[in-house]
């Protein structure tokens, strides 16, 4: 048995337009500049409090920061302009893994968990994972928390566990927890940085990358 953990925002869904708006709503809402496009995207992958203290270089208050974001988020959600659509043959690859007997899926992200929801909700997918960790119960990547308590609640063991992910934040916790780390280059971090956090492999396409895991697995 095999346990595969994917990363949301950037992996399997592009949501750069929804994480933007919101962001550039959470800084207007407390009288600050907010971050450009690029840096606003650098730090997808970290939960919501520790992104936003990233993204300041004083005292500022965070916590109005992460409800305005979350408030600005939520209403984006029901925008037509705004959406998260999964990328190019995302739910194939799901659905492939999915039907195997020797496969767990599981989902680790910086996302809430009322937004991972909904997303699966939104693309048909509730019934995929068996194992969602999110910002509500663990703490931000490179932090291993999140891979721990998938395996715990598995009963897997890291030498059979593999994370795909889009930033050097998700290679760094893939690391930290000794599994395998494999890098997609659709995302928000550039390959030379997926490369240097330890991704072991890079795909381009997930039919690249569901062709290698179901090659891996069938091997």
């Amino acid at each position: 048995m095999r346990l595969i953990l994917f990363d949301c925002d950037g992996t399997l869904v592009d949501s750069q337009h929804m994480i933007v708006a919101a962001m550039e709503r959470a800084f207007t809402a407390v009288n600050l500049q907010p971050p450009t496009r690029e840096r606003t995207l650098s730090i997808v992958g970290r939960s919501l409090h520790e992104a936003m203290v990233d993204l300041t270089d004083a005292e500022h208050p965070i916590e109005d920061m992460v409800a305005a974001y979350r408030k600005s988020f939520f209403e984006l959600r029901g925008n037509p302009d705004y959406h998260e659509p999964l990328y190019e043959g995302a739910k194939d690859c799901i659905d492939a893994l999915a039907a195997r007997d020797d496969v767990l899926l599981g989902i680790a992200t910086g996302k809430s968990r009322r937004g991972v929801d909904a997303l699966l909700e939104l693309h048909d997918m509730q019934d995929r994972f068996v194992t969602i960790q999110s910002s509500d119960n663990a703490p931000s990547k490179p932090n291993p928390a999140m891979v721990h308590q998938a395996l715990n609640e598995t009963g897997l063991d890291a030498s059979v566990t593999t994370l795909i992910g889009d930033t050097s934040f998700d290679m760094q916790m893939a690391q930290n927890a000794s599994i395998a780390a494999l890098g997609v280059t659709w995302g928000y971090h550039d390959q030379p940085a997926l490369r240097q956090a330890g991704a072991s492999h890079l795909f381009d396409s997930f039919p690249d990358l569901r062709r290698f895991l179901l090659t891996g697995l069938n091997g």
